[in-house]
């Protein structure tokens, strides 16, 4: 295990060195600052029509705060989109741009085994990738309450399944940094992240039209790809009430939230994909030949 975390931690300074680290805080600060003006601008605007209409306050859980709450949940969701493609594009060369830049063969020569150099790349990149996207979620909804008043009912299990979603895109594309070249591996990656979405819109789509094929073929590319099916069910947690009603109603035509929570069996399946994955970018390196 020594030699594992010793690789993690020369991962971690490699992301330093190159200002992987730097320059995400940077452009995550930017965003926002960008979005929380957004919501104090909104939320003025809400208490000046409270105002006029006569009002003394907004609950923040009222059918008058629901576009507060829908900016918090679309925040969210931005959230688990630049922590996918952090989780893509941090860990896309894990191993495949060591090989193509011919570094690999001087680290192999160090006595630390494959499958070590593999779980320490591992470790080392989704330690930053978690990292990030929960420095982003808290500070997303620090600043909506610091602005608002208002906090999602259940941050806590929806940032976790944020997580575990950004868990399994990492480990696959560690999987791949070790059957294919950097590119192929970030395109085949992306592909699977659209099979997610996909998956999404069709369930959203044969809910609303009645029709069970199609809802089944959602549910199978949820399964094949599960990261989309967290998001639904992190955005099931960061909604009160209210908004799953309005939900219900529609009957989940929105592809983009989910009125129901996840189901615990694809949470499981999740965790042991990820586990998978990085099981299979061991193996897989272990026997490739340099």
């Amino acid at each position: 295990m020594r030699n594992v975390f010793l690789i993690a931690e020369l991962s971690l300074r490699e992301a330093t060195r190159k200002r992987l680290v730097s320059v995400l805080l940077i452009l995550s600060a930017l965003f926002l600052g960008f979005f929380l003006f957004g919501v104090y601008r909104l939320e003025l605007t809400l208490d000046q029509r409270a105002v006029d209409a006569g009002l003394d306050g907004r609950s923040p859980t009222g059918a008058a705060n629901l576009p507060v709450m829908f900016s918090a949940l679309f925040g969210m969701y931005l959230v688990y989109f630049l922590g996918s493609l952090m989780g893509v594009l941090s860990t896309v060369g894990a191993v495949s741009g060591d090989i193509e830049n011919g570094v690999m063969q001087s680290v192999i020569a160090r006595p630390v085994s494959r499958a070590q150099l593999v779980a320490g790349r591992w470790l080392g990149f989704t330690a930053v990738n978690v990292a990030y996207v929960a420095l982003l979620a808290a500070g997303l909804l620090g600043g909506v309450r610091l602005i608002t008043g208002y906090t999602p009912p259940e941050a806590l299990p929806a940032a976790a399944l944020l997580l575990l979603a950004v868990t399994v895109l990492t480990s696959l594309t560690v999987l791949g940094s070790t059957l294919f070249t950097t590119l192929a591996n970030g395109i085949g990656v992306f592909v699977l992240y659209g099979v997610g979405f996909t998956g999404g819109i069709l369930s959203a789509i044969g809910t609303l039209a009645d029709t069970p094929t199609l809802t089944t073929l959602g549910r199978v590319a949820n399964a094949l790809m599960p990261t989309n099916a967290l998001w639904l069910g992190a955005s099931y947690h960061l909604q009160p009430e209210i908004m799953r009603q309005v939900g219900e109603v529609s009957r989940g035509a929105n592809p983009f939230t989910s009125s129901v929570p996840v189901d615990p069996l694809l949470v499981v399946w999740a965790a042991a994909l990820a586990g998978l994955g990085l099981a299979g970018a061991m193996w897989r390196f272990s026997r490739r030949d340099l």
